[in-house]
This record gives structure tokens, C-alpha cells and sequence, in this order.
């Protein structure tokens, strides 16, 4: 059996190379990426084959899927067009031997329409192929890259959240769940997950744990819409991805606290990580 990761080289996807290197299997694994000269000396600890796949180039999605039993598919936050980048791509998997298909979701996508994510899941039920869909809660990993720069140089999260409570889990108990599932789809055909470690926490309650952790006083600070989207686009970042946050943090003050979920011990058998631990882990990274 033949397994496509796509988007190998981000965060979800090296925890999920990483996991499946942990475990005994016999499956062959390829890793989609859309530069296989510059992405190998990413990938070279593990033993997979690269391909050329690009989201956003149609031409690759053929070749990439010929000989692919199994898809593990992911969204990448900038193509917020499922009707351009997905539709075409689901379309070409209906054509391939494809026989099941992973989709990396969010939790409480069922209850969001807005979200492309939502969209996504529909083409893929469409479609009549086998599926499983994971549905993580908020990435601890977050706190490493999107949100890193006001971390790191201001001693600050800033976000419109409030204090709105999230669910979280680590991007490494996210691997190793899908890597469990990669290696026994049978068991878990068209069936959904959401995946969450035990705690509910606001952002904070997030910024006294990582000033615990890290020995520095970090702030929670919510701005207004207006001011957030100023600020974020006075540091640059594009529109679109400014709105995604809103989506992300901003939305939640007017929905019920998310549940945490027994996913990921029953699927793994072993305890999600807290929120302590992540930071503990990461501790460089934060500082």
C-alpha cells in the first residue's frame, strides 16, 4: 500500500513522518512537495520517496496521485478557495485507485459553514471515497510560528479572543493519531474525530502558564477588530490570513466552550499532552 502526505514539510506533516517512522508498518510512503530539490534536505531523516505537489498547480496533481492507495490531505491556511483548489484536485482523486482519504479538518467544522474547511469535507463525502476525518482543536504549535513574533519580541499575545475559552492539543499527538489511522484505515472508514488534550483554557490562562514556564512575564492583550487588523497589516501579514485569525480567535467569544474529547488516548493509548508540557518542550522557542 502507497501513502501520499501532503504538505510533508509543514508542521502537521513532519509530525506525521515522524510518527510513522515510530511505527512498524509495511506501507510506502511518499511526501508531496512542491520543490523536491530544495524540500529533500527537510525530509532526508525519513525514509520516504518525494513527489512534485502543488495545491496551487493542477498539472501536479496526476502524476502525484498515479499510484496512491491512500491520500492524507490537508488545507494550507493560504488557499481559502475550495471551488478553485479542491474541487479540481477531489475530481482527479475520484479518477485515481485512491481507496481512502484522511482529511486534517478543525473541530466544530460541522457547525461552520463559513470555513473552508467545512466545504472540503462535503466535496469528499461527495465523492464516495472512504474517508476519516480528523478534527483538531486549537495547535499549541501556534505559539511557535504564527503567533511567535509578538511572543518572543513584544512579551505578548495579542489576539481578539477575550476571554473566550479554547480547546487545545499538541500537533504531535496529531501525528501520531493519524499515523495509527494511516496504518488501519479499515477500522476507521468514514468516521470523524475531534481531537483534543483534557484542558479548556483561556488565552489568558495560556500567557500565566507560558510565563510559568519560561520565566518571563507574558501578557494577554485583546484588542478591537479595527485595531488588530491595522496592527497585523502594519507588521504585513496579508488580508486574507488577518481574517483567518479573526475567524479563529474572534468567533469563538460567541459560541459555546468546545468539549475535549478521549480521541486521542483511545486511538494512540497514551495521554494527550497538556498545555505544560508544550511549553516545557518549547521552552527555546518561546523565550
Amino acid at each position: 500500500m502507497k501513502i501520499l502526505i501532503t504538505g510533508a514539510t509543514g508542521n502537521v506533516g513532519l509530525a506525521v513522518l515522524k510518527s510513522m517512522a515510530n511505527n512498524n508498518h509495511n506501507l510506502q510512503i511518499y511526501a508531496g512537495v512542491r520543490n523536491i530539490e530544495t524540500d529533500n534536505g527537510k525530509l532526508k531523516q525519513f525514509n520516504v520517496s518525494l513527489v512534485s505537489f502543488d495545491f496551487e498547480n493542477e498539472k501536479t496533481f496526476k502524476p502525484a496521485l498515479e499510484k496512491i492507495d491512500i491520500l492524507f490531505l490537508l488545507r494550507p491556511p493560504q488557499l481559502a478557495d475550495v471551488s478553485k483548489f479542491f474541487n479540481p484536485l477531489i475530481k482527479e482523486v475520484s479518477n485515481s485507485k485512491i481507496k481512502h482519504i484522511v482529511f486534517l479538518s478543525v473541530q466544530g467544522v460541522e457547525n461552520s459553514r463559513i470555513i473552508p474547511h467545512h466545504k472540503i469535507e462535503k466535496i469528499i463525502v461527495a465523492s464516495k471515497i472512504p474517508y476519516t476525518f480528523l478534527r483538531p482543536a486549537y495547535f499549541m504549535q501556534n505559539f511557535t510560528t504564527t503567533l511567535r513574533n509578538d511572543l518572543v519580541n513584544n512579551q505578548r499575545i495579542y489576539l481578539p479572543a477575550a476571554q473566550a475559552k479554547f480547546t487545545l492539543v499538541d500537533v504531535e499527538d496529531i501525528g501520531a493519531v493519524t499515523a495509527k489511522i494511516l496504518t488501519e484505515t479499515q477500522n476507521h472508514i468514514n468516521k470523524s474525530y475531534e481531537l483534543t488534550n483534557n484542558e479548556t483554557l483561556t488565552f489568558t490562562e495560556m500567557a500565566e502558564k507560558i510565563t510559568n514556564g519560561i520565566g518571563k512575564t507574558i501578557k494577554f492583550v485583546s484588542p478591537n477588530l479595527l485595531l488588530f487588523f491595522l496592527t497585523k497589516r502594519k507588521e504585513n501579514v496579508p488580508s486574507t490570513f488577518i481574517f483567518v485569525m479573526i475567524m479563529l480567535h474572534y468567533f469563538p467569544r460567541f459560541q459555546k466552550t468546545p468539549k475535549t474529547t478521549h480521541w486521542v488516548k483511545s486511538i494512540t493509548g497514551k495521554e494527550p499532552k497538556s498545555f505544560d508540557n508544550f511549553v516545557l518542550s518549547n521552552k527555546k522557542q518561546l523565550e
